[in-house]
Parts: C-alpha cells; sequence; structure tokens
C-alpha cells in the first residue's frame, strides 16, 4: 500500500527500549479525503520501530474503496494480510496475485520496485492490515521479489494461532526475511486466557483488531497497539467479554536508524531526494530503476514534494 498523504510526515526513525506503551491510532485518508480510511499506530512521535516492523495501517471493515495505482518502494517489505475481502496486486518484477484473507503477500522491494493494489470486484468489504518492514543495511539494495504464502491454522488451548511469519506456537511460515521477525493472527473466545511462549530477544507489538484484552495490566481495545519491550519469555493475554481477533508483531530490536518519507526508506536525505528524482524520472519513460510497468497501468502515482528542511535522523 502507498502512504498517500498529500503532506507525508517526515518519520526520522531509530529503535529505543522502553516499559510497555500503548499506542493509539490516528486516522489517515489514504489517497484523499474520499478514499480508503486506515488507522495508523506505526510509526509515530512515541515509536518508530518494533523490531523491524516500522507500519502499520489497519482498515476496514468498509465497503471496497482501495484503489492504489503503481506506486514505488525502496528498503523495505510489504506484508499484507487480510481478515476479509480480496486485492490485486501487480508489480515491476511481473507478479500479479491476489491478497486473500488468511493468506500473506510479502513484497521485497530492496532498491526499488512498484507495485498497484486494488480491491477486487467481488469483495463486499475489505478488512485487513498493511504492514512494512525496514531492511537492514546490509540488504536494502537487493533485488525486489514477491512471496505467497498460505499458512494452517494451529490451536493454541482455546485459542488459534495463525502464523505468517517467523514462529510460534510450534508453527513456522517459510516466508524468507532480513531479520527475525514474528507475525501472527490470534483469534480468541471470550473470557479465555492465552499464554504464548515468545522469543526473549523479541520487542513485541499487539494489535487489537475486535474485541479488548489485558496484557502486563494494560487495557487493550480496538485499533490500539500495545509496545512489549525485549526481555520476557511469555506473552499472557486475558480476553474481554466478547472473542478477540489479535495480530502479534515481533523482531529483535533494528538498531539502526532509517529516515522514512513516503514510501522510500534510506539512511539520509540524499538517497531519499535521490530514490525521489528517479521515480519521477521514470514517469513518463515507464521503465527504470524501479522496473518495467504493467500495461494494464494508465497511470501511476507521482511522488508528493519534499519538505523544505531536511530529512534527518532523530538525535
Amino acid at each position: 500500500m502507498s502512504n498517500a498523504e498529500a503532506s507525508p510526515e517526515v518519520v526520522p526513525c531509530e529503535s529505543t527500549r522502553s516499559a510497555p506503551q500503548l499506542l493509539l491510532p490516528r486516522l489517515v485518508p489514504l489517497g484523499g479525503p474520499r478514499a480508503q480510511p486506515v488507522r495508523r499506530t506505526l510509526p509515530q512521535r512515541a515509536r518508530s520501530l518494533i523490531g523491524a516492523w516500522c507500519f502499520i495501517d489497519h482498515y476496514g471493515p468498509s465497503t471496497p474503496s482501495m484503489a492504489v495505482p503503481g506506486h514505488p518502494h525502496t528498503g523495505l517489505q510489504t506484508v499484507s494480510w487480510l481478515f476479509r475481502g480480496t486485492i490485486e496486486h501487480r508489480d515491476t518484477v511481473g507478479t500479479r496475485s491476489l491478497v486473500r484473507a488468511g493468506e500473506v503477500n510479502l513484497m521485497t522491494a530492496g532498491r526499488g520496485i512498484a507495485h498497484s493494489e486494488h480491491a477486487t470486484a467481488d469483495s463486499d468489504l475489505l478488512h485487513g492490515v498493511q504492514l512494512w518492514v525496514a531492511l537492514p543495511d546490509r540488504d536494502r539494495f537487493t533485488a525486489p521479489r514477491f512471496e505467497h504464502h498460505v499458512p494452517t491454522p494451529t490451536a493454541v488451548g482455546d485459542a488459534t494461532a495463525t502464523v505468517f511469519l517467523g514462529s510460534l506456537a510450534g508453527s513456522s511460515s517459510p516466508v524468507e526475511t532480513s531479520t527475525p521477525l514474528l507475525g501472527a493472527q490470534l483469534d480468541a473466545p471470550a473470557g479465555s486466557t492465552l499464554t504464548l511462549d515468545v522469543d526473549p530477544a523479541f520487542e513485541h507489538g499487539l494489535l487489537v483488531d475486535s474485541g479488548d484484552v489485558e496484557v502486563e495490566g494494560v487495557a487493550v481495545t480496538d485499533a490500539q497497539l500495545l509496545y512489549l519491550p525485549t526481555g520476557a519469555e511469555t506473552v499472557t493475554i486475558a480476553v474481554g467479554d466478547h472473542p478477540a481477533r489479535l495480530l502479534l508483531l515481533g523482531g529483535e530490536p533494528l538498531d539502526e536508524r532509517i529516515v522514512m518519507w513516503w514510501n522510500f526508506i534510506g539512511r539520509t536525505h540524499d538517497e531519499v531526494e535521490r530514490f525521489r528524482a528517479e521515480w519521477q524520472a521514470q514517469i513518463p519513460e515507464r521503465e527504470g530503476p524501479y522496473g518495467t510497468f504493467p500495461t494494464e497501468w494508465p497511470s501511476v502515482l507521482p511522488a508528493p514534494e519534499l519538505p523544505n528542511a531536511r530529512l534527518r535522523p532523530r538525535d
């Protein structure tokens, strides 16, 4: 998904460690005020990264209005996960894939890729999350690629875990990431308590899609994200009076400063400026550093203007 804000926030990012932290969403209209509204919990001023996870957009359930034209990415992986509906993905390495509920699409941008996302005509509702992972410095100029995987749900007590990245509760995903990561959907019945063994080297984030839960004495409800620092070997989730659907995201702290602006992740202002210039130059040519535009793309998204100030990592 594109960060299609007209004036994207300048987000200099670095990983920090702290106590559990409740992060509230902000509403962002993607592509303008009449487009798909999303609830964004990462990044924000209170926290930029959870492991290498650097972007969380949570949308729906709503009548499908997602129609994101071709747009570029650098230095990251996009992870598409739906609870309901179907999205068609096309990209400049020749991929055409459908994103369906319970199936994960991971796109590695590396040195540069472009893709489009459109809700399909048979989707009555669209409901899901769009996630980004920052690539570490050693891998951020790798060749772009695309992976698709259909995970098998696993029973964990009274709950169900569907692991789409990494490993949890004896279930593992074959999808390749550049840093150790965890991504899993948890479905738990009302009134239940779920205890999960987790990697103490990981930071974790728990996003509530529906229901309400309590973790470490903190109440978390619809669209809120709870950050959990490294060190814990278990996470215990107490579910409230209604069934809960959650996403558990985790990873080793990235320990690298990144600069994220629009759909680009770099390390300096000059890098991001170059990424933008290369994209703008490719638009009329339809072929260049971001690959070859599919013939189905009549147009693509131009990049916004850079801010007047230089993009800088946070001190």
